[in-house]
């Protein structure tokens, strides 16, 4: 008997032995392998791994394959819907894989992005999805992009779910073309003033579609003076802020375009709070389509991104083998006009 086994602890070895296989074949049969082994023998392990308890080692398992089964999601605020809806989407594909995602908060600071690659390299995780706006940050990019070189050295994979600016492998979402074309409906159903609430300067995503909303309006010989743009955080209580600072200045806009949904629903409540009825006095207008704001009131309009399927999508660039050159596949957002822009009767 073991020394594990003298502590209560079940061994690779011991499994093996109470199923009466080799230490090889448990372990394919218990930690999957390239070589099948016979559905019998199979679950003769199975069996003998339950009834000794046994629980794989899993650093052990990282020491003989060069990884663990983990993969990590860096997002820069999961309470924030649209990176949850992004979580959502790999969690339930890695978990087809009998992957573990564990998920990094980086509270929208670019260097914590670097501190959790170099974390996850020393863990020898599978891979790396990083999730999020890049900025305009050459520093702290690369720092980020030595990190993720090095992690790939040592056999993990890297993508992004971002702006396709970097060499790895991206999910690219059109934040441009969708604004774009949220700007030409919403000019066809009437709105001529327009105000955008947008986020931080260095934030690309904002930058993109405050420049495709921006392209959409001049297509119908509207222009956006930089006195229509004002900023705040890429947060509920950002659009709230900066909605409240539109009304103080007394700024009269028909229409106002939030980059975010969440931006849009501060937006609202701050209309709310001041009188102004939405969409009779103000339209708003967001973007991403965020599942769980679906339901406020007016619904809102905005520009639809699957995200679910956004988060799959990184998940099969993960999982598929390298390529010579990084692969970018492109995510087009759909305009869904809902109540919250309807003109007055």
């Amino acid at each position: 008997m073991s020394q594990d086994r003298n502590r209560g602890i079940a061994t690779l070895t011991d499994v093996a032995r109470e199923a009466g296989v080799s230490l090889a074949t448990a372990s394919r049969a218990l930690n999957g392998s390239s070589r099948r082994v016979r559905e019998e023998m199979r679950q003769r392990v199975l069996t003998a791994a339950g009834k000794l308890a046994y629980a794989p080692n899993a650093p052990a398992q990282a020491m003989a394959r060069g990884s663990t089964n983990v993969l990590g999601l860096l997002v820069h605020d999961i309470a924030d819907p649209y990176f949850s809806s992004i979580a959502t989407g790999v969690m339930r594909a890695a978990e087809k894989q009998n992957l573990v995602v564990t998920i990094f908060n980086t509270w929208r600071r670019p260097d914590r992005e670097a501190e959790y690659a170099r974390t996850l390299r020393g863990q020898r995780a599978r891979a790396l999805i990083v999730a999020g706006s890049r900025v305009d940050d050459l520093v702290a990019q690369e720092q980020l992009e030595h990190e993720l070189v090095e992690f790939e050295s040592a056999g993990g994979r890297a993508v992004f779910i971002s702006q396709g600016r970097l060499r790895f492998d991206t999910v690219v979402l059109e934040n441009r073309s969708g604004a774009r074309l949220l700007a030409e409906k919403l000019t066809e159903l009437g709105h001529r003033r327009f105000l955008v609430l947008a986020g931080p300067s260095k934030l690309r995503t904002s930058t993109d579609r405050v420049q495709g909303f921006r392209e959409g309006l001049a297509r119908h010989s509207i222009q956006l003076s930089r006195d229509q743009v004002l900023r705040g955080e890429f947060t509920r209580d950002g659009g709230f802020e900066a909605m409240t600072r539109a009304l103080d200045l007394g700024l009269a806009p028909d229409c106002v375009f939030a980059v975010t949904d969440v931006m849009a629903v501060g937006a609202m409540a701050a209309c709310r709070q001041r009188g102004v009825r939405v969409p009779e006095d103000l339209a708003v207008a967001g973007f991403d389509d965020i599942a769980t704001l679906r339901d406020v009131t007016p619904s809102l309009t905005t520009v639809q991104m699957p995200l679910d399927d956004v988060g799959a999508m990184a998940f099969e660039l993960v999982a598929a083998e390298r390529a010579d050159r990084p692969r970018l596949r492109r995510v087009k957002g759909q305009v869904i006009l809902r109540d919250s822009t309807a003109r007055p009767t």
